[in-house]
């Protein structure tokens, strides 16, 4: 006679039972909602300018820096969202630096969320005998641009603002 429990005793059957199971717990943990992180995640208060480096090799050194938020204006959570900046020179694709930044945890961004102000700084940069307010004035100094990439899940990154970095001495 059969009763209503059941019991798995082959070895092999409760391995598989156990790999299906984690497998599907798996699916349902990265199968998120699909976000289109292009229309729902803005930058604001958006500052670009030079960093003082400080002294390279005797010299002087500005790099380029940025800092701003990002706000998650859609209904759905962003955990683990990916900001990736880059910095080039004005008509140039060489890379003068790069960061990623992911938020998550407490920096997650919830539905109407904005993120803490995210500060990212190049290594590349500019280095000069002559005083830090002078060289951005130097006939040699080139400008620079920042662009700036989300990324959510398994989607590709997404860009979603360009600057040219403004003139000016950054401290902090």
């Amino acid at each position: 006679m059969v009763t209503g429990r059941c019991y798995m005793t082959d070895p092999a059957a409760r391995a598989l039972f156990s790999l299906a199971l984690v497998a599907i717990l798996l699916g349902a943990a990265c199968s998120g909602p699909s976000v289109d992180v292009g229309k729902v995640v803005k930058v604001g208060n958006l500052t670009t300018g030079w960093f003082d480096a400080g002294i390279v090799d005797g010299k002087n050194k500005l790099v380029p820096s940025a800092s701003f938020t990002v706000t998650n204006t859609g209904a759905d959570a962003l955990s683990a969202l990916q900001v990736f900046s880059v910095f080039r020179l004005v008509g140039e694709s060489e890379e003068l630096g790069s960061s990623l930044i992911v938020l998550r945890g407490k920096d997650a961004l919830g539905p109407s969320v904005t993120s803490k102000p995210i500060t990212v700084r190049a290594n590349w940069g500019f280095t000069g005998e002559q005083p830090r307010g002078q060289m951005l004035m130097h006939s040699m100094f080139k400008d620079a641009r920042v662009e700036i990439f989300v990324k959510y899940g398994s989607a590709p990154f997404v860009k979603i603002r360009e600057a040219q970095l403004t003139r000016q001495l950054l401290t902090h």
